[in-house]
């Protein structure tokens, strides 16, 4: 979809002519418009603040927020793949799935410069606001502030989420402190959200192609609820935040007196989505991340794709503005068989014990499981020509004829299955339904089980396809919209909360609620009672079964790592260093050394002003 970059680039010249009005010499004017007369018109207002959605791009990459969300929680993995190494990088990816990161991950700087960069543009943007302020009317004014402070939260709740302590700043200026502390930052989120969040545009059907790809209330509040839900994951207490008590910015809310008041103001948010009928539950699960997946009304908030769009490298060679999700997991072979113009990477996969979480009538799963494939003979590391003609003569003669009748005892599973599931297992097949051998002369069939961090093969692993694959050939890379938050998020987060003792009215028996439940069994002739067999804990409502559930629903969506830290289980995952499960600090990631080597000097101290987050000045 490609409606936000034609809005970011006229908002570019829109801007620019903003700042050439500046300059111009009070006493003439030789027909150049000013800024008063360009705001007071709208549409050139929602052109303006349109800009300051440039750096959300760069949040879903492999090099960014995504990439080190989903590979240090229990979803993700990226093996080092033999034979040939693929994927070591120094080890860098090996090293997000077993915890043993350190400051010099890539990641950790992309984030925080790409989030900073995109806060300080909102802020910027605002100050160009408020000098036309006059020009505009008070409704105008409120909603478009209420966009970017909104949208700034955003930027800053994601460099929060990361590393807790941060250079908070709500206006446009050259200012260095220390880092704020998390209850702090907590605290100014919260405060910013619910101020703006009464402004906000609410969504409805006239008006929701006009706000796609935007932040609206609905946003705002959801944002609000993830914000009290993970309040004591953040370090939060009602001894050590600092709310604005004033009346007209806590409406609705309960004074934070006790622990269980964060999850009564989490479900008060949910509700506010709720009740404000924008949103409803799509009766397919898919439909949220169709190519072109525009009309859902179940998605709160996307980053806008344009999968042929300008490839723009914010550093060369690692992170870009594209969504890649589906080459980075699908194998090789699977570029001839879906057409794509892209050949996939073969490198992220899911952990074997987060597929064991799905019943196999889950089609967010990976279905059936087809039987064992006939194993290839034993490779060597290192052959001489000899030994690979030797090793190549052994394979064709004890391999590939056991490959060919296996392959036709397992047509209706992988590339040729009927049905879609959410995960990628089985054969690619090519047109004559035979599995594709790989350069290696090896079947390409992708596995569930992972030999080992650092030596899997080219197959093993789950492979994520709840993105539509291009099999069309028409873009190079996704052009599916990335979802950041959807309204069955909304309605869990309401319902943990108050199983958390939060105050309210569990939804449980609404239609969208069940809705949400029954269709993840839409291949079953009664998907209620299929669901209701395959997952009693959830239906019981037990928290440690919702936590699976949020793991089978949100996969790959930058939620995980944060629902483990709330639940106490981030260090659980498979491959996590024994001494690193030990280590509660890396809850929270380190920040950047070249941040802290910029950091301006205390002159009364001799220090900098920013420190290191507490356990990484010594690894």
């Amino acid at each position: 979809m490609k409606k936000i970059f034609t809005i970011i680039a006229a908002s570019a010249l829109t801007l620019g002519a903003l700042t050439s009005c500046e300059d111009l010499l009070e006493e003439k004017n030789y027909g150049n418009p000013t800024v008063e007369s360009m705001m007071s018109a709208e549409e050139n207002v929602v052109l303006l603040v349109g800009q300051a959605y440039a750096d959300i791009k760069w949040l879903h990459d492999h090099w960014g927020y995504w990439g080190v969300a989903s590979l240090t929680s229990d979803e993700c993995v990226c093996p080092v793949r033999m034979p040939g190494e693929h994927w070591k990088d120094n080890y860098y990816w090996t090293r997000l799935n077993n915890h043993n990161w350190n400051w010099m991950g890539d990641a950790f700087k992309n984030i925080w410069n790409t989030t900073i960069s995109g806060a300080v543009l909102c802020n910027k943007l605002l100050t160009t606001l408020a000098d036309a302020e006059e020009s505009m009317s008070a409704e105008v004014y409120a909603q478009y502030v209420g966009e970017l402070e909104v949208l700034r939260s955003y930027y800053y709740y994601m460099l929060f989420d990361c590393f807790g302590r941060i250079p908070y700043l709500e206006e446009f200026v050259d200012k260095t402190e220390p880092l704020m502390e998390p209850e702090q930052v907590w605290s100014h989120l919260v405060n910013c959200l619910e101020r703006n969040a009464p402004n906000m545009a609410v969504v409805n059907d006239g008006n929701r192609a006009a706000n796609y790809g935007r932040v609206t209330q609905g946003f705002a509040y959801a944002l609000l609820a993830r914000l009290y839900l993970n309040a004591e994951s953040f370090g939060c207490t009602p001894k050590n935040i600092s709310l604005n008590d004033n009346g007209v910015y806590r409406e609705g809310f309960v004074e934070v007196k006790s622990e269980t008041d964060f999850y009564t103001n989490a479900v008060a948010c949910c509700d506010m989505v709720i009740n404000a009928g924008s949103y409803s539950i799509e009766e397919d699960w898919f439909a949220n991340f169709k190519i072109d997946n525009s009309a859902s009304k179940e998605n709160i908030f996307v980053i806008v794709e344009n999968g042929n769009g300008e490839f723009d490298h914010r550093y060369i060679g690692s992170m870009s503005n594209k969504l890649r999700v589906p080459i980075l997991t699908l194998h090789y072979s699977h570029q001839s068989v879906y057409g794509m113009v892209e050949k996939p990477w073969n490198g992220f996969a899911a952990r074997p014990s987060f597929m064991e979480r799905y019943n196999e009538k889950d089609l967010r799963g990976p279905g059936p499981i087809p039987p064992a494939a006939p194993e290839p003979p034993a490779r060597p590391a290192k052959m001489t020509d000899a030994e690979l003609a030797a090793y190549n003569k052994k394979l064709e003669e004890e391999y590939h004829g056991p490959l060919k009748e296996y392959a036709k005892t397992v047509q209706e599973y992988g590339t040729q299955s009927a049905k879609r599931w959410g995960w990628f297992i089985g054969p690619v097949f090519d047109k004559k339904g035979e599995i594709i051998l790989d350069e290696n002369k090896i079947g390409s069939i992708c596995r569930i089980e992972i030999a080992s961090l650092e030596a899997a093969n080219w197959y093993d692993g789950a492979r994520c396809t709840k993105y539509e694959v291009d099999k069309a050939g028409q873009y190079q890379y996704a052009e599916n919209d990335f979802v950041l938050m959807r309204y069955a998020d909304v309605l869990w987060m309401k319902e943990e909360a108050i199983l958390r003792g939060g105050q309210g009215t569990s939804g449980v028996s609404t239609a969208d609620f069940q809705r949400m439940l029954h269709r993840a069994m839409a291949y079953e002739a009664k998907p209620a009672e299929a669901y209701a067999a395959a997952y009693p804990g959830v239906v019981a409502l037990n928290l440690d079964d919702i936590l699976d559930e949020r793991g089978r629903e949100f996969a790959w969506e930058c939620v995980r790592r944060r629902d483990l830290i709330r639940f106490g289980k981030f260090a659980d995952s498979d491959y996590v260093d024994y001494v690193s499960a030990k280590q509660k600090f890396r809850e929270w990631f380190p920040i950047p050394y070249s941040v802290l080597e910029k950091s301006k000097i205390n002159e009364e101290t001799g220090e900098r002003y920013w420190k290191q987050n507490e356990g990484y000045d010594d690894i």
